[in-house]
């Protein structure tokens, strides 16, 4: 149904109104006096036909301020009624439509930004979802080498570890679980900063070769307690990129460690970085089982942890690889997750690079 505009709107009832008392007018005059010539009776001829316009004109008036009732006012006080109910959490609301352009238009604007709000709502309610859950299972997590830390520490205190053998070892678990416990909680911060903060990055020029070495060399000595080879084969000229150089580098190091410890002893990780056009790849390749085909399709999920490494001890909090992809695609870029057809898993991704 073609609408009409509200200037149209008020010109029809103009004339309506303009006409309608003329037409009682007329027809009063004819009925009483069987002519339609208006000077032809006597003067108190036009008692009845005045009458007669006058109620055409009050006809008229109630017709216009029915439509305009309808038309107008009625839609403005839904809508006013549907902004209530949303205030008061109800997003259930029916609008109602209009043949008045200009109200048809609000209702229009209105629809967006109740959906816009709704998608709004749903989005904050999944954040504070996922939000008590990390929190839950982090610090389920966190209650794991706590309790072990107590332990070993009450056993030291109470005299258990008596040789200087077993008071050494006591005191390299409390360095690991401590270790462990100092992982969880930057994951915890970083994912928190990534996923609720909205802080912006601290961008700089940085060479991604010299991001990728620092990040095998913090995980060097890992893999040296495992008698594991990382090797790695650079691009010629080391590629530029704009990046947080402290977040990066947390990127690439989650994806190394992962590769460590799903990597059987006396394993190999092959890291290779090279540049594709305006972007800096790079692939991690470990000589573990590689990942189950369920798992590739949940491995960044926070918190998610394949059957590989539901343990404790080397399974983390299950946050590193979620918080690898999310720094890089906050520089743009992109991760992703698949199996080596000789067996092995493979992490690669690419940022953009720096424009020149």
């Amino acid at each position: 149904m073609r609408k009409l505009r509200i200037r149209t709107y008020a010109l029809f009832s103009l004339v309506l109104l303009l006409l309608l008392p003329w037409v009682f007018f007329v027809a009063a005059h004819f009925i009483t006096t069987q002519s339609l010539h208006i000077g032809a009776g006597r003067p108190d001829s036009y008692a009845v036909p005045i009458v007669a316009a006058f109620a055409g004109l009050l006809l008229a008036f109630f017709i216009v301020g029915i439509r305009m009732r309808r038309l107008l006012l009625m839609p403005l006080e839904k809508m006013s009624q549907a902004a209530r109910q949303i205030a008061e959490g109800d997003w259930d609301v029916q609008l109602p439509p209009s043949t008045i352009r200009e109200i048809a238009e609000v209702r229009e604007g209105f629809e967006v930004m109740v959906n816009g709000l709704l998608s709004s709502h749903r989005k904050q309610a999944e954040l504070e979802e996922e939000r008590r859950f990390v929190i839950a299972a982090v610090a389920h997590d966190l209650r794991t080498p706590l309790f072990a830390l107590r332990g070993y520490l009450d056993g030291v205190e109470q005299g258990i570890a008596q040789t200087p053998e077993q008071i050494a070892k006591y005191v390299d678990v409390c360095k690991e679980k401590s270790a462990q416990l100092d992982r969880l909680v930057e994951d915890l911060f970083t994912f928190t900063k990534l996923e609720y903060l909205e802080t912006e990055l601290s961008k700089n020029t940085a060479g991604f070769n010299e991001i990728v070495q620092k990040s095998i060399d913090s995980l060097e000595p890992q893999a040296q307690k495992k008698h594991i080879s990382i090797v790695a084969h650079y691009a010629p000229d080391d590629c530029l990129i704009r990046a947080d150089s402290h977040l990066m580098e947390r990127a690439l190091s989650n994806l190394l460690d992962n590769a460590v410890r799903h990597t059987p002893a006396h394993g190999r990780i092959l890291v290779q970085c090279r540049q594709q056009g305006d972007r800096a790849a790079f692939t991690i390749q470990d000589s573990g089982p590689g990942f189950a085909q369920d798992e590739l399709k949940r491995i960044f999920e926070p918190l998610y942890r394949g059957e590989q490494s539901r343990n404790r001890a080397t399974g983390g909090a299950g946050l590193g690889l979620t918080i690898s992809q999310r720094i890089i695609r906050r520089h743009g870029g992109e991760l992703a997750a698949s199996n080596h057809p000789e067996g092995g898993a493979i992490l690669s991704g690419w940022i953009p690079v720096a424009n020149r």
